[in-house]
């Protein structure tokens, strides 16, 4: 970039610490090394660190020499000078503590410089010196040694242990002289020696029981350092004497619910034997498996500790047997009795033995409704109990004897206020704390038929329609009873009511719906009432009545009944003689309405459809009768006449009035007549009732039957011992029941004897029971008698003895002497009596009898004694053959299996199956791997055949790490193997048998690395802030990377993450450097988060990072920046000063001080001043303001540049082009140029008079008004107004020209003198005007002009002479020619200007350029002016241009202004093809043209 010299010469002094940390690159592969013995004191001198390095003292404080390590506590050793600079000890250096058994030992760390940053690695050798001596791991060896030993038998020593190396760890042995043991030295492939004691002759105990000798470890050191350790040989005698415990019964007293593992007691038996016979082992002897199941015996100590919890409330007191047994198997026993004290540990224990559930609501007071036990197993005040209820209910407790209590009703119950009541029984003891408990005790009150069944109504009323169908509901009917079950259940009957009520309706019972029990009939009854009882099902049982009103309504089922004439009365019976019909007689005289019978029916409905009504339906002569339509009257309709028929048949129809309407005909003869008559029948019915009870009677039976009898076996003649007939026994239903679970008796029907229904086994339902009883009852129904029976199950001889194991194991030593006892486990018969166990035999083997003790309780224990000694050498192994016996009939036997194990003496010691154990583990295998397992033999049996495992030489840290299994041999890890820490392990393990014989050998443990340290990435030095013009390959930070992991699991690469501008440099192997790659920009990235990544070469790899940060610093490489190629801004003119005009920005991309821009100014000049005295700027924003008012008229547009530098060395700048447009305001009023404006002095003159001749036509040019305005555009158009005159009628002016014109023809009588004032206005906002005063004389001719005047001046000073208007005149030509002399001069002047000044500005500038057209619009009036004299002045506003001409018609009097249009000239000679500048006011604001008078 531009400014890249500058970044490089700046950064010059940026480089400095990074040259200076590639210096300490290049140094860092130099390394010291010293040589220092252990042990030195504090403050040694190691060596001269700083002279070696090449620093002198001068330079320490400079250079600030230090030292640093990844492994902090290597530092805690040495310390370095800041004097002198020389290396020192600064604490006690021990070469064993810090390096272990390593072979050599060195201490490695860093040394460090400043100004410039160096790495100096520096290493320190620290020797062995002969400072620690053998050791042995004990102070005393001891050993057994079996006095039948025999000579040259091996006892491998302990090795001792010598901290150093070299040829200081070269150890020799040596043993004090003595007859019996000499020193062998065996040396292993390793190189190591293992001392051995050998058994020179044969050891007599008698003569010497111990020997005390002395094993010396020397070492090869200068001086010589020694060890030693006592060796005490104890010789061991042979097994002949049995354990014997220091009492016989051994008695004690705990409390119950001690913990698990609490001592009870410990028992103590000596041996008087010395060695494994004299070692005595504890167990139990033949105790019940409960027995083991609470107690333990510690098999080495005899202490006796609880397994399991102890109740005293199971059991107060244990006695059992205890066995102590030697090595040589021989035992002596002993009785322990163990007492438990009680603790309150039970809360009392509440047993409902029975509940009256539910209870009759009608019960008295002082009802027992419940029997309750309450018991607490704990004795004495743990065991006494209060109770009491706890809730609201009309109970209470009363208590009874044993624990005993019963709870009684305390007032009346309801069981409709509380059909149930809930206590709840609390017991509590007096221990301390104290125990409680409670149950709750639920008690139902049972109904009582207290409450007679209430009806919902008093009366019912039902309506029910005639002729339905029989068993159609009629009413229903509702009572309630609040008793419970059978007493609420509410049944209804019929109890009476209207007579024969019964038979028309039926109640049913549970619902109480009544039924019809027929078809209802109105006409038969229409109303009836019944009584319907409701009766509850209580005993006596309760009522209440209802009565039920039924009304019956009529339907229209009858049809008329005729009575009269009686219809059946012309039927005859079939066989009988024609009877004689009805007639009636009427006389031949009868006139018309003669009464002649009357049809008389009857309807048996009601109402309406009772109403009946006849009709006269058929007559031999209609018109001679007629029939009433309601009273069935039958009259004559006329006179009878004597051609009427003597017999005359009349039929009547009868009809009712119902829906559907029913009728019936009658006949009636006429004749002479008589009369007839009716008749009508009745009916009765009868009820009774019965009730019936009875008693409960209780008997009790006993029998006897032996066990296992056949099903249906007779146990007892129920009906004789009853006293009943089988007959009897029938019908009152006997039956048997049996409250347990199954059913063993039954009652025969047909003999009434109790027989049993299932098997009975005595020993499954009575276990350890004496009498066996079952219990069951014999219930006669018809009597509701109850009689309890009680058969007892006697026991026969149906089990035979068994042991709770087939085979017995002893073993017995062949040392054992005769006579020795072993109890063996006694056999279990499940019966009892004479039926169980009575005698023991042994058989099978001359070497032992059996022998039979009596127990306290009456039970055989059977002994195993040794009747002659034993040889294993004869016979390993004795099989015998132990039977049991009952006393039953026929007896029955049970045998075991007795296999005698005989044990023999310890005389071979442990072997290795390998002298030494190889082990290659990798070290990153779990805690509690088994890396290896050592087996060593022994040929022996039993305790001198069991080998048990331990190290005898091991360091500490192995200790911490490996672990042997005593037992299996197995060596584990308790700790986690680090490669890293060691890689290698020896050990020595030995074996030792029950004898205390023994061998050792070697395990040699090597740990292979894995990858399981990830690379330790360590940041030496490092910059933190790096000039961006650094040159590529400058050093910004120094690492040090290291992998405690071997091979290629310990092989780091480096690298760096991301795509940034830096690399890795290594020159030695555990170093690297970070180096720029590039260029940096610090506009582009200020700042690096640069992570390097360490990675090892292992499978997976591992790896770590480290993130430095590095800031870049700034180079003032960049200039300011505008936002803007250009400004501009508009001002308007006759601002304030002071005011802001534009603010400028820009940017600079670098950072700080070199960010930091000020602006300023440049140099130039406006209308010849300084621009600084025009505009200013503000430095630190950019601000612009005006320094004073600005006048479009003086001063149009301004254009300046402005420079932004920033705060860099050097400083960086920029430009930019301002340009400012100054806006016109309406500040300017109109100027008239013509006509002038009249003098301020009297009798100067006429100014601005025109000649109007009187025969001047209309709109003949009088004169114009010529008039500019200074300002622009809008504010520079002028218009015009004739504001007064003297005639206002014969003038008018033009509104945009400003010309004078006649309005119409002068007339005689207007004045000579006409004076007009003309107002001139400009656009502006608000308007500004100038008014222009104009006299015209009204005269053909100059001289009527000049007499006008004449005498217009001789009126307006009567003392002035007449002449002084001419001379001025004269005057004032004179001064027009010279005005135009001077005019002429001036466009000369102007002309040379132009040529000088084309030659000076040829470049042309750019501060005139863009002035608007309308800048120079005020000129018009001018060009019209002249243009009406004859004159034209042709401005033209584009071109700048401007040029006069004189029309062809122009007067010779005229001045010309401007040369022929043939040779233009630039209006105040310019250039045309110059840039438009701007005019002096002077010239292009004014023009004056002068006309001479004709």
């Amino acid at each position: 970039m531009a400014g890249g010299q500058r970044r490089r010469r700046e950064g010059g002094r940026l480089l400095l610490p990074a040259l200076l940390l590639g210096l300490c690159w290049r140094a860092a592969a130099e390394r010291l090394r010293y040589t220092i013995p252990e042990e030195l004191g504090r403050g040694s001198l190691v060596g001269p660190l700083a002279r070696d390095l090449g620093l002198s003292p001068a330079d320490l404080p400079t250079r600030k020499l230090r030292l640093a390590s990844a492994a902090k506590r290597h530092l805690q050793y040495f310390t370095v000078s800041g004097e002198n600079g020389n290396l020192y000890v600064s604490e006690r250096l021990d070469r064993e503590e810090m390096c272990g058994e390593a072979a050599s030992c060195s201490v490695s760390f860093e040394a460090l410089v400043q100004n410039p940053l160096n790495v100096f690695h520096v290493e320190v050798a620290i020797q062995d010196v002969n400072d620690n001596s053998p050791a042995f791991s004990k102070a005393a060896l001891d050993l057994e040694i079996n006095e039948f030993t025999s000579p040259g038998a091996r006892f491998p020593l302990e090795m001792a242990r010598d901290a150093d190396v070299g040829s200081n760890s070269l150890l020799t042995y040596q043993l004090t002289d003595n007859p019996a043991f000499t020193l062998a030295v065996k040396e292993n492939p390793g190189g190591k020696k293992h001392p051995e004691l050998v058994l020179e002759s044969a050891l007599d105990r008698e003569e010497q029981s111990s020997f005390q000798l002395v094993l010396t470890a020397v070492d090869s050191g200068n001086p010589v350092r020694s060890g030693t350790v006592q060796v005490r040989i104890n010789v061991t005698d042979a097994n002949d004497n049995a354990p014997v415990f220091t009492k016989s019964v051994y008695e004690t007293r705990v409390r119950e619910n001690v913990p698990a593992g609490s001592l009870v007691l410990r028992v103590r038996a000596t041996d008087v034997d010395a060695g494994s016979n004299g070692w005595v082992s504890y167990s139990f002897g033949n105790v019940p498996d409960g027995v083991r199941v609470l107690f333990s015996v510690d098999s080495e100590s005899g202490e006796v500790r609880t397994a399991g919890p102890l109740d005293f409330e199971e059991k107060s007191k244990y006695s059992f047997g205890l066995e102590a047994r030697d090595g040589g198997g021989l035992t002596g026993h002993c009785e322990v009795q163990i007492n438990i004290t009680d603790e309150n540990d039970n809360a009392p224990e509440i047993t409902i033995l029975s509940v009256s559930s539910p209870v009759p609501e009608d019960a008295p007071a002082g009802t027992v409704v419940a029997l309750l036990n309450v018991k607490d197993p704990d004795s004495r005040e743990n065991g006494e109990v209060s109770c009491e209820l706890s809730g609201a209910a009309p109970l209470s407790l009363v208590s009874l004897s044993g624990g005993s209590y019963k709870v009684v009703t305390a007032s009346a119950l309801d069981r409709e206020q509380a059909a149930e009541h809930r206590v709840t029984v609390v017991a509590r003891d007096r221990g301390r704390p104290s125990l409680s408990s409670s149950t709750a005790l639920v008690l139902e009150v049972s109904d009582v038929n207290d409450n007679a069944p209430v009806f919902e109504e008093a009366a019912y009323s039902a309506y029910v329609a005639e002729n339905k169908a029989a068993g159609a509901p009629v009413l229903r009917v509702l009572a309630v009873d609040p008793d419970a079950g059978a007493n609420g259940r509410v049944s209804y009957w019929l109890a009476g009511g209207s007579a024969d009520a019964a038979a028309y309706v039926s109640v049913e019972a549970r619902s109480g719906a009544l039924y019809a029990q027929r078809s209802f009939d109105y006409e038969q009854c229409r109303e009836f009432a019944v009584v319907v009882r409701a009766q509850d099902g209580g005993e006596p049982a309760r009522s209440s009545t209802a009565t039920v009103r039924v009304f019956v309504l009529d339907r229209n089922d009858n049809a008329p009944r005729v009575l009269w004439p009686a219809p059946e009365a012309g039927e005859r019976v079939p066989g009988s003689a024609p009877a004689l019909e009805p007639f009636e007689v009427v006389p031949r005289s009868a006139e018309a309405g003669y009464l002649v019978a009357k049809v008389v029916a009857v309807d048996a409905d009601a109402g309406r459809n009772a109403w009946l009504s006849y009709e006269l339906v058929q007559a031999a002569e209609p018109a001679l009768f007629r029939v009433g339509l309601h009273s069935g009257e039958v009259r004559t309709a006329r006179a009878v006449s004597e051609r009427d028929a003597a017999k005359q048949r009349l039929v009547a129809v009868v009809k009712d009035h119902g829906q559907p309407a029913l009728s019936a005909t009658a006949t009636l003869r006429v004749v002479l007549a008589e009369s007839l008559q009716e008749a009508l029948p009745e009916l009765s019915e009868r009820a009774a009732g019965a009730e019936s009870a009875a008693e409960l009677q209780f008997y009790l039976l006993r029998y006897s039957v032996p066990e296992e009898v056949p099903k249906g076996s007779f146990v007892g003649d129920v009906a004789k011992d009853l006293g009943l007939q089988l007959p009897t026994l029938r019908d009152r239903g006997a039956r048997i029941i049996d409250r347990g679970r199954t059913q063993y008796f039954a009652l025969h029907g047909k003999t009434g004897h109790l027989v049993t229904a299932e098997r009975i086994d005595r020993e499954q339902l009575c276990t350890s029971v004496q009498q066996c009883l079952l219990r069951c009852e014999v219930i006669l129904e018809g009597d509701m008698q109850v009689h309890e029976i009680e058969v007892e199950i006697t026991d026969i001889n149906d089990n035979a003895p068994s042991f709770k194991e087939v085979v017995l194991e002893e073993r017995i030593s062949e040392m054992t002497a005769p006579g020795s006892r072993f109890p063996l486990a006694g056999a279990h018969d499940p019966d009892s009596g004479p039926n169980s166990v009575q005698s023991y035999e042994l058989s099978g083997d001359e070497h032992f009898s059996l022998a039979v003790q009596t127990g306290p309780g009456g039970d055989q224990r059977p002994e195993l004694v040794l009747a002659k000694a034993l040889d294993r050498e004869e016979a390993a192994f004795h099989e015998l053959v132990l039977r049991a016996s009952d006393g039953g009939e026929p007896a029955r036997t049970g045998t075991a299996r007795i296999r005698v194990a005989v044990l023999d003496a310890n005389d071979n010691a442990p072997v290795f199956s390998q002298a030494e154990y190889t082990v290659r583990v990798p070290e990153d295998v779990p805690v509690g791997f088994t890396l290896v397992i050592v087996t060593a033999t022994d040929s022996d049996e039993g305790l001198n055949g069991h080998v048990k495992y331990s190290l005898k030489k091991i360091t500490q840290i192995a200790s911490q790490i490996f672990q042997l299994d005593s037992e299996t041999g197995a060596i584990t890890l308790v700790r986690s193997l680090d490669f890293e820490e060691g890689d290698t392990y020896e050990v020595e393990v030995q074996a030792r048998d029950g004898g205390e014989l023994f061998d050792t050998a070697k395990v040699a443990i090597t740990v292979t690395d894995v990858n399981d340290n990830p690379p330790e990435l360590t940041v030496m030095s490092q910059l933190s802030e790096v000039s961006e013009d650094s040159l590529s390959g400058t050093v910004v930070a120094l690492l040090h990377v290291q992998d405690r992991d071997s091979g290629p699991n310990g092989e780091v690469r480096c690298s760096l993450d991301g795509d940034v501008p830096f690399r890795l440099h290594s020159s030695r192997s555990s170093y690297y450097s970070v180096v720029t790659a590039r260029e940096l920009d610090r506009e582009q990235v200020s700042e690096y988060n640069v992570t390097v990544r360490a990675a090892d070469g292992g499978s997976p790899a591992l790896w770590s990072s480290a993130v430095l940060w590095l800031r870049v610093l700034d180079v003032n490489d960049n200039a300011p920046v505008f936002a803007e190629a250009r400004y501009s801004a508009r001002v308007p003119e006759n601002n304030a000063a002071g005011a802001l005009v534009l603010r400028v920005r820009a940017w600079d991309a670098d950072w700080g001080q070199n960010a930091r821009v000020r602006y300023r100014l440049g140099e130039g000049r406006v209308r010849g001043a300084p621009l600084s005295s025009y505009v200013s700027v503000e430095a630190e924003t950019g601000a612009l303001y005006a320094l004073r008012s600005f006048d479009y008229e003086e001063v149009r547009e301004v254009g300046l540049w402005v420079r932004a530098e920033d705060g860099g060395a050097p400083a960086l700048s920029s430009n930019v082009s301002v340009r400012l447009v100054i806006v016109d305001e309406n500040d300017n009023a109109p100027q008239v140029l013509y006509p002038p404006a009249a003098p301020l002095v009297p009798g100067a003159g006429w100014a601005g008079v025109e000649l109007a001749p009187r025969s001047a036509e209309p709109g003949a040019l009088v004169a114009k008004v010529v008039a500019v305005d200074a300002d622009a555009g809008q504010n520079a158009w002028l218009s015009y107004e004739l504001a007064k005159a003297t005639e206002p009628g014969l003038f008018r002016v033009g509104l945009h020209s400003g010309e004078v014109r006649t309005a119409r023809f002068p007339l005689a009588r207007d004045a000579a003198r006409q004076s007009l004032v003309v107002v001139v206005k400009d656009h502006g906002r608000p308007a500004l005007s100038a008014t222009a005063t104009l006299t015209v004389v009204l005269a053909e001719s100059v001289a009527e002009l000049l007499a006008e005047l004449g005498s217009a001046a001789s009126a307006a000073a009567p003392g002035e002479p007449a002449g002084s208007l001419t001379r001025w005149l004269v005057l004032a030509v004179a001064a027009v020619s010279c005005l135009f002399l001077a005019f002429l001069l001036l466009l000369l002047a102007l002309r040379l200007r132009r040529w000088r000044r084309s030659q000076l500005l040829a470049a042309g500038s750019g501060a005139l350029h863009g002035v608007p057209a309308s800048h120079f619009v005020g000129i018009d009036g001018v060009r019209a002016f002249l243009h009406s004299y004859s004159h034209e002045v042709s401005l033209t506003a584009d071109s700048r241009k401007s040029q006069l001409r004189f029309s062809g018609a122009s007067c010779c009097d005229t001045l010309p202004a401007r040369p022929p249009l043939d040779e233009p000239a630039p209006l105040l000679g310019e250039d045309p093809a110059a840039p438009p500048q701007i005019l002096p006011s002077a010239i292009s604001d004014r023009v004056l043209v002068v006309r001479k008078m004709k």
